[in-house]
């Protein structure tokens, strides 16, 4: 009797062994179909990608090059981030002085691009952004930096800190407008700090204006002529000798419903007019990133994901049970995570066993789910694995 009651406390109060699982599925999945084709430019530098969902790739190699008034992006990206400036507002004021007039006058007569100021004239935040910007001022990019940082050697000290920040490891800026020759950068890295500065509202908003009304000159344009048409939301342009056509450009889709931005940078465009080279380059290219963008399914339903073995052998297997459809183009890569359960010890057909989810540019997820079940311990191990 004493026997038999121990015999039935060990079986009943022995650890359950959990089920041995083990991933089937991949850690990334490729969207079906070839890769895109891109009009990549046939001279300088460029770099693509889309927002949230991944890069294109770049082409013309990876050496820094002059990148001339693009580098006044991150002028912009460091005044807003020390003076972030809300949706209506003004932001600081400046009052131009003498010595800024006369700076102006130098500039321009060295054949600088810059606005017209007056002693006594003053300038708002958002005003000298636009001015920046748009019509690219090298005086107004000096004044942000006195302004910001109490000199340009500071504010400078400041621009290459944030770049190795941000990642860009090929950037060397010398000045804040980009009228040195020696400010040096790659399209790889101004595509970096162009997505910093457009997850910026108020950056995002200015360089999306085809023109400005500024004190003391009226409404000047936008420099960069794609604004207005063709879903182009900015960015910014830059042209001298040594940099040749350069533009920082933004194109906003809409593709199954989701709206998302094509961001991309070509340098040293030099066929023509090089604004005009810059502009028809990053036309070409950005009109060709976003017409490769579908919607497409990334993980049918039906996929084995796990495999399940119990501690006597059976076994089971658990699928998806919905498909994971996700933005992107033919070829593109994206990881894939599983999170199993806990704890496991037996199974019921149809039983979730994990949630998988595909990254991208939003976040999709489904069940794995057992296709067959499976049970505890049979008596006979039970038997077998006595205390």
């Amino acid at each position: 009797m004493l026997l038999a009651a121990a015999t039935i406390w060990r079986l009943a109060t022995e650890a359950t062994p959990l089920l041995n699982l083990h991933r089937t599925l991949p850690a990334y999945v490729r969207l079906p179909g070839s890769a895109p084709v891109l009009a990549w430019p046939s001279e300088g530098q460029a770099a693509v990608e889309v927002e949230g969902v991944g890069s294109f790739g770049s082409t013309g190699g990876s050496n820094p090059v002059p990148i001339a008034s693009v580098a006044k992006v991150m002028t912009a990206y460091l005044t807003l981030r020390e003076y972030p400036l809300p949706a209506g507002e003004q932001g600081f004021v400046v009052t131009i002085t003498p010595g800024d007039v006369a700076e102006e006058a130098q500039r321009l007569a060295l054949g600088e691009s810059t606005l017209s100021v007056k002693a006594g004239e003053r300038i708002t935040e958002r005003q000298a952004l636009q001015a920046l910007l748009l019509p690219s001022a090298n005086n107004i990019a000096a004044l942000l930096a006195v302004h910001d940082a109490g000199g340009l050697t500071a504010f400078v000290a400041r621009m290459n800190s944030t770049a190795r920040k941000l990642g860009m490891v090929s950037t060397m800026y010398t000045d804040p407008s980009g009228f040195n020759d020696e400010t040096v950068s790659t399209a790889v890295d101004q595509l970096k700090l162009a997505l910093a500065a457009m997850s910026i509202p108020a950056f995002a908003t200015i360089v999306d204006e085809p023109s400005a009304e500024l004190p003391g000159v009226g409404r000047v344009a936008n420099f960069n002529g794609l604004v207005g048409s063709g879903g182009y939301v900015g960015v910014k342009t830059g042209s001298d000798r040594a940099a040749g056509g350069c533009l920082v450009f933004a194109k906003q889709v809409t593709i199954g419903g989701r709206r998302l931005k094509v961001l991309g940078v070509v340098l040293g465009q030099r066929e023509g007019s090089l604004i005009e080279a810059a502009l028809s380059s990053a036309q070409r290219l950005g009109d060709s990133a976003a017409a490769s963008l579908r919607v497409e399914t990334a993980l049918p339903a039906g996929t084995r994901v796990l495999s399940a073995i119990s501690s006597d052998g059976r076994r089971t297997t658990a699928v998806t049970v919905d498909a994971l459809r996700k933005l992107g183009w033919g070829g593109l890569t994206l990881p894939v995570r599983v999170v199993v359960r806990p704890a496991m010890t037996r199974l019921r057909a149809g039983k979730s066993m994990a949630a998988v989810t595909v990254r991208g540019e939003s976040t999709g997820v489904t069940s794995a789910v057992a296709t067959r079940s499976v049970s505890g311990p049979s008596l006979g191990w039970r038997l077998r694995h006595l205390l």
